[in-house]
């Protein structure tokens, strides 16, 4: 497996925890804010009440993903009928103006246009951030794997530019070129979420990232291939405020350790407003400014600072106090992240919908219908987006492959990068707003009739691959959807069998870690869960390691102390499984009733708790999750991936299926 290097990786990429500094700490006293003190002068305080129902920020992301789809199709159904119902009251409402006047200053738009370069710069802006999330933290934080989706994108543009400009040579039709080079993501994850349960999780990786590459390059043809009467200084005053922008926020990270929301979005109105008045759409700034955003998982230090912000607070509520504890509860995630949160719902739900309302309803009858599919315009359309774009992206995949002789490889089997193009053939949204600017009239309804056509063909083509490979014996399926790739690793430090906790099969094809707080409630709700899934599945093994979050749970630091001393005699799990069954018992006695329950030689028992040594494996695991990056509980590792979504059974067993499924494939390889 190939790891990662980060700042506490060796020459060779591998992490190696510095084990030796862990135990000197240990024998001071303190690791990581983990206390070592005597078990006779430990305190019983409260339990954290449990809370079911948990919701992750990945699960409601996937559940986004799917109904904004739904949503988009609603609206474009309503479209549809209302301009065939009403052709003149749907145009009259869309060219409404609408008028932003500051003094002497302002700016008037009709309605359609305040949709397609305002609103829609917050959809492109969402974009940019979940392509900045998997540059960060997903498949692509490996910059060479950026390669090959990256040269994916581009021939999933140049291919179905040459396949219209063969039905479109020597008309003024031509001019439309720009319609047909970009993929629609917002469409495009919908449908991935739809039919994403028969394809590696990889593959929206892959289709994001060349999406992205895609949107880049046509927001840049509006801006510069359809726009007419460029003003260059104001263009430059924007380019400026950008770069001014750009530089300010990252001094202010390196020199307060924070990025200021107010002064990242002053930057993007700034910009926006200069670029509107160049005669550029400025549709192109949320792109640049989602990309801006780095994303982080919660550091400890951060979590640390937000809980004694929290405590002041609780002691003393003043309003002063209030807002630092707001602010330092923000600053604990990333800026990426809170923007997601912000933003998601309102571009999912409205603003994408909205753009398909205004832009999608197109008069249809008989005699148009027969005009449009005999018209090169309509044709060169569709036969662009569903051809070319997947040939396009799987010929480049495949070229880009063997070129580098299997360095360069897809993240995913080649019939799940199949799908992956047809799922590209998608282009509505720029494809619209490109369309809107090289034709008028008749030509516009017939590139409209061709955009909607490709996203049915789209849609049929990629159920189809999908249906094709289900139906495929289960080994060449595997190797179809998995392919070869090698995959990256986030747990800093592998499971060792000597040393690890480990439940299940020592030689089990997936490893599930759990850095678990025995008094975090959610590692309780965690706990039945894991039980399921290793009755579920046969050949898998579970790794308890410790996180005891002193500042947050008083008993955290003694409760995995016990657990260790009673490891000293062979009962690590029948102590986990008390302790987890008697959560209201965590107290020095109440961890004394636990252990003489399981049969410990009490004596002996006490003694280890009391030892150095106890110490030291408490805190080797704190020092290994602090390498993980790992700040909260309770956090899972499936073949050394971590696990951002929910933890209820049927999330993680879809991962743990996909997980052995990929290591049965690495097996056959």
């Amino acid at each position: 497996m190939r790891r990662v290097r980060g700042p506490c990786a060796g020459p060779d990429g591998n992490a190696r925890p510095p084990l030796a500094a862990v135990r000197q700490a240990a024998v001071a006293g303190s690791c990581h804010d983990v206390r070592v003190s005597a078990f006779s002068s430990l305190q019983a305080t409260g339990q954290t009440p449990r809370r079911p129902g948990v919701t992750t920020p990945r699960l409601r992301f996937l559940r986004t993903e799917t109904a904004s789809a739904g949503f988009l199709l609603a609206a474009t159904v309503i479209a549809l009928a209302w301009a065939n119902l009403a052709p003149e009251n749907y145009e009259s409402v869309w060219r409404t103006q609408l008028s932003l006047t500051l003094g002497s200053q302002g700016v008037s738009l009709d309605l359609r246009e305040w949709i397609n370069s305002g609103l829609m710069t917050l959809f492109f802006f969402i974009v940019g951030l979940e392509a900045r999330r998997e540059f960060d933290l997903g498949e692509f934080r490996e910059r060479a794997r950026i390669t090959l989706p990256t040269m994916a994108g581009l021939a999933g543009m140049l291919v179905p530019l040459a396949l219209y400009l063969a039905f479109t040579h020597g008309t003024p039709e031509a001019r439309g070129w720009g319609t047909v080079i970009s993929t629609d993501t917002a469409f495009a994850l919908g449908l991935y979420a739809l039919l994403g349960r028969r394809l590696p999780t990889a593959t929206r990786a892959f289709i994001l990232t060349a999406s992205v590459v895609d949107d880049f390059i046509a927001l840049a043809v509006i801006a510069f291939a359809y726009t007419s009467g460029i003003s260059w200084p104001e263009l430059f005053v924007a380019i400026g405020i950008f770069g001014v922008g750009l530089v300010a926020s990252n001094s202010v990270v390196r020199a307060c350790g924070e990025f200021r929301g107010a002064a990242f979005a002053l930057t993007g109105v700034a910009v926006w407003f200069a670029l509107l008045g160049s005669g550029v759409d400025p549709v192109v700034t949320g792109l640049a400014l989602g990309l801006m955003a780095c994303d982080h998982p919660a550091r400890g230090a951060d979590l640390r600072r937000a809980s004694t912000l929290y405590l002041r607070f609780r002691e003393q509520p003043t309003p002063e106090l209030e807002r630092s504890a707001r602010r330092g509860l923000a600053l604990s995630v990333s800026l990426n992240s809170r923007l997601q949160e912000l933003f998601r719902p309102w571009t999912s739900y409205l603003i994408v919908p909205a753009f398909a309302l205004a832009n999608a309803g197109i008069t249809i009858d008989a005699r148009q219908l027969t005009a449009a599919f005999t018209s090169p315009v309509t044709l060169g359309i569709v036969v662009a987006y569903a051809v070319g774009k997947p040939l396009g992206i799987v010929g480049a995949s495949a070229l880009t492959t063997r070129l580098s002789r299997g360095r360069l490889r897809p993240p995913v089997g080649w019939g799940a990068v199949t799908a992956g193009g047809t799922i590209s053939g998608i282009g509505f949204t720029i494809a619209l707003l490109i369309a809107a600017r090289a034709f008028e009239g008749g030509r516009l309804a017939e590139a409209k009739v061709g955009i909607l056509a490709a996203v049915i063909l789209s849609f049929l083509f990629t159920w189809g691959v999908t249906m094709v490979l289900s139906r495929l014996p289960r080994a060449v399926r595997r190797r179809a959807l998995l392919g070869k790739a090698q995959q990256l690793e986030d747990l800093a430090v592998p499971v060792d069998p000597e040393r690890d906790h480990v439940r299940g099969p020592h030689d089990a094809l997936v490893t599930v870690v759990e850095y678990g707080d025995f008094e975090c409630p959610y590692c309780g709700e965690a706990e039945p869960v894991i039980r399921d899934l290793l009755a579920d599945f046969g050949d898998v093994r579970y790794v308890w390691r410790h996180l005891p979050l002193a500042d947050v749970h008083p008993h955290a630091v003694q409760t995995a102390r016990a657990a260790e001393a009673a490891a000293e005699q062979d009962r690590f799990w029948e102590m986990h499984d008390q302790i987890f069954a008697h959560p209201q018992a965590l107290d020095v006695r109440g961890l004394e009733r636990l252990a003489t329950a399981v049969g410990l030689d009490m004596e002996r028992f006490r003694h280890d708790f009391e030892t150095r040594a106890v110490a030291v494996r408490v805190a080797e695991d704190a020092e290994s999750a602090d390498l993980s990056n790992v700040s909260g509980t309770p956090t899972f590792f499936i073949n050394g991936r971590r696990h951002y979504g929910a933890y209820d059974i049927d999330s993680l067993s879809a991962v743990v299926r996909g997980a052995l499924e990929r290591a049965k494939a690495a097996l056959h390889h």
